[in-house]
């Protein structure tokens, strides 16, 4: 059995598969073999494509599907749908005898990896093992793994956060009709499948998601935002920074921490930071709360971004931001920061986005 890790919740827990998946074994099985073969990427613009028929776009606007903020972060939820299975030590199926499968850097191409210059913790050798440790969170559209990436017999390893959205099967899509809003899709087949919540339509929506996430990571990112780093992403699988210690323990949400255990002006600055450089580029996260932010040693991190909002596009995205600064702002309040600054907040990125 591997060493086991503790969650944000301070529960323990092993590798943890989907139930009936099968093991991931050889280099080159990226798919179920009953299942037919669907194959998503990106294009230079940012378009995801299956099975080479460009359909997506990712910089349309986004609302809730009821106009309303959910009090909590969407992403992580529940543990309901998954089953826990024992660890095991060897591949039978001709895999790396130290993991559960190869690491798959070489399968993504140079348009869906993460930002240049890269991290010096991001491993690239080609001889690196990638294995399971345990579920992170699991939720209504994506569960996210802890992963290590290692060559074997070097001191080369790092701890990433494996996000991969739901199939067919498994995923609920209550926040789709909002996200999908606002965007049109070259191919109508692929449209059509996706408005009815075919099988195919449902594969072609978690690939929407999972490549407007990594899209979305990689320009804040570059822009400077506090945002895991993406490392890279195939099919609906992004792996990303883990923001935790070393020993796999996650970092825990805002929402999670009292007054006394952090610098609230700190974080609040912080935040201030990252929400200036995003309005500045003309957008805001668009679903912000103190669910969706995590801090680790007194650093501060935005995730769950595949719904950034085009503020000066979006007809509503003064409301938005605005939105955003008071769902997250009312636990600040809540823990000293005076209320005049959440409103200066607001004001100040109205301006760096050029609201007027």
């Amino acid at each position: 059995m591997r060493e086991r890790f503790s969650t944000t919740d301070t529960e323990s827990f092993s590798r943890i598969r989907a139930k009936g998946a099968p093991r991931r074994g050889r280099r080159s099985e990226r798919f179920d073999d009953h299942e037919p073969e669907v194959v998503f990427g990106f294009d230079d613009h940012g378009a995801y494509a299956v099975d080479g028929h460009e359909y997506a776009d990712f910089h349309g606007d986004h609302e809730h599907h009821d106009g309303e903020h959910d009090n909590h972060d969407d992403s992580y939820d529940s543990y309901d749908s998954f089953d826990s299975y024992d660890s095991y030590d060897g591949n039978p199926d001709g895999g790396p005898a130290g993991g559960d499968r190869w690491s798959t850097w070489d399968q993504s191409t140079p348009t869906e990896k993460g930002p240049e210059p890269r991290p010096a913790w991001v491993v690239t050798e080609l001889a690196a093992v990638d294995t399971e440790l345990g579920l992170v969170k699991t939720g209504k559209e994506a569960d996210v793994f802890l992963l290590e990436r290692a060559v074997p017999g070097t001191d080369r390893r790092t701890l990433m956060a494996a996000k991969r959205y739901r199939d067919s099967q498994h995923r609920m899509f209550h926040r789709d009709s909002g996200y999908l809003e606002g965007r049109r899709h070259k191919e109508s087949r692929i449209a059509r499948a996706m408005a009815k919540r075919t099988a195919f339509g449902k594969e072609a929506i978690a690939a929407q998601w999972a490549g407007a996430e990594f899209t979305a990571l990689c320009r804040l990112w570059s822009a400077g935002v506090a945002v895991p780093y993406p490392v890279q992403i195939l099919g609906t699988e992004i792996l990303m920074e883990f923001v935790g210690d070393e020993s796999g323990t996650a970092a825990p949400r805002l929402a999670q921490l009292r007054a006394e255990e952090v610098d609230v002006e700190d974080l609040w600055d912080q935040l201030g930071r990252s929400l200036s450089l995003l309005a500045g580029d003309g957008y805001a996260h668009g679903d912000l709360s103190a669910y969706n932010i995590l801090v680790h040693e007194g650093r501060l991190v935005i995730i769950d971004v595949p719904q950034i909002v085009d503020v000066v596009a979006n007809p509503r995205g003064r409301a938005f931001l605005e939105r955003d600064v008071r769902n997250v702002g009312a636990w600040f309040v809540s823990r000293g920061l005076p209320e005049h600054r959440v409103g200066e907040l607001v004001g100040t990125l109205e301006f760096d986005a050029r609201l007027g």
